[in-house]
């Protein structure tokens, strides 16, 4: 597993373009439209998250290119990238559906705070190239989040709103504590994972 450094320009855009795919069907832009009607807005949404995780230096990569995972530590987060982000996405969400957005964020977003009054890791995103899904690749950035959350003693904390993949962290020992639902249906699933 490696840290993402150094990166050019095409080969993030690239990164951006296999996660953006990946997220395509995230319940949390069904307000966007169907999958087809939304899928330039989400690619360029996920072009700016993954950028602002990478500028982060947050984003990792496994050893043979197949898998991401996106991992802060609590007291180590980075402010200038996301408004960096937030400014790329004013500039391609229409303001009006991006309100909405927000406001549906704003509703489930508070999930955490048991768990956020002292440090953590936060897993910001994960992703499997379509072509490499179950091989185990989801288990190995899993496990290397766990090492991460172990090297601190601290809880690792992960955020859904795919009801499939909380039952996906749950079969790797995460706990779902909390789940919130916001006034568009969409379920946000909070789970942690702590060394027992």
């Amino acid at each position: 597993m490696k840290l993402l450094k150094n990166l050019k320009k095409q080969e993030l855009n690239d990164i951006s373009e296999i996660i953006g795919s990946s997220f395509l069907s995230n319940e949390l832009f069904h307000e966007f439209g169907s999958i087809e009607e939304r899928k330039d807005i989400v690619m360029k949404y996920m072009w700016a998250y993954v950028k602002c995780v990478y500028e982060s230096n947050a984003l990792y990569q496994n050893d043979d290119g197949t898998a991401y995972i996106g991992l802060t530590y609590s007291d180590r987060k980075a402010m200038g990238p996301q408004l960096k982000m937030l400014i790329k996405i004013l500039r391609v969400v229409p303001f009006s559906t991006l309100k909405r957005f927000f406001n549906h964020i704003k509703q489930i977003s508070d999930g955490n705070s048991k768990y956020t009054k002292n440090t953590y890791v936060e897993v910001l995103m994960v992703c499997v190239s379509e072509a490499h899904q179950g091989q185990g690749k989801i288990r190995e950035m899993i496990e290397f989040a766990m090492d991460m959350a172990r090297e601190r003693n601290v809880p690792l904390l992960f955020d859904t709103d795919m009801e499939e993949y909380a039952k996906i962290y749950q079969h790797f020992g995460c706990e779902l504590y909390n789940t919130n639902t916001a006034s568009n249906g969409v379920t946000r699933y909070n789970l942690v994972w702590k060394e027992s």
